[in-house]
């Protein structure tokens, strides 16, 4: 079977699973448990269209989990059909900022490429924040200042409550003598993000808004 799950419907369907394994801890009823089974399994199976029987069968196998043992399991087998994403070299992110002199890029662990729906890390010394993912299929690279706050809010792409920054991007406008920026707040911590997303919708959103 080939990996047809994309990351963050990885992360949605653990999230359900978990969901329900807190249910299987604090309630003995019976009906109670059924009726998370059920909803869990209607869930994560509207994630996607025209799975095959294999599929569906791996899919619906989270309302299954019924401890920790269950989703340790579960989401190993599961994590082996996640598509990754497509990794990038030092020189594919250099061409995606072309205007940017000594970039510094990050060093990605073989193991986390299938945890990402993009790309982000910060370069403190410069005060700015990189970002890259793809929008309608297409890579793209997003840049700008980055001033981290000391207090927690919402964060527009995983659109979770976590420690966040003021993520601003600058563009020329209409003639080289006009700019336009625009910002917004997203999480400080790039990795726990990206095990936020839960649905691609807001950080395409979020990267169509920043240059549109």
């Amino acid at each position: 079977m080939e990996r047809f799950i994309r990351t963050d419907q990885y992360h949605f369907i653990k999230n359900q699973a978990h969901n329900l394994l807190n249910g299987h801890m604090t309630t003995n009823d019976a009906s109670v448990t059924q009726a998370l089974k059920s909803i869990t399994n209607e869930k994560v199976l509207e994630l996607f269209t025209d799975l095959s029987p294999d599929q569906e069968q791996l899919i619906a196998q989270a309302s299954e989990v019924k401890d920790e043992t269950d989703a340790i399991l579960y989401f190993s087998r599961l994590k082996q059909y996640v598509v990754p994403f497509p990794k990038l070299t030092e020189a594919d992110i250099q061409t995606l900022f072309p205007k940017v002199k000594k970039l510094r890029v990050p060093t990605i662990p073989d193991e986390e490429w299938t945890e990402l729906s993009y790309i982000g890390w910060n370069d403190a010394s410069a005060n700015r924040k990189y970002i890259i993912t793809t929008v309608d299929g297409n890579l793209t690279g997003l840049y700008g200042h980055y001033k981290p706050l000391q207090q927690k809010s919402i964060c527009s792409i995983c659109h979770e409550h976590e420690k966040v920054g003021m993520f601003t991007a600058t563009f020329k406008g209409k003639n080289d003598e006009e700019t336009i920026s625009r910002g917004n707040y997203i999480c400080h911590d790039s990795k726990k993000c990206n095990e936020n997303i839960q649905s691609r919708e807001p950080l395409e959103s979020f990267i169509k808004r920043m240059k549109a």
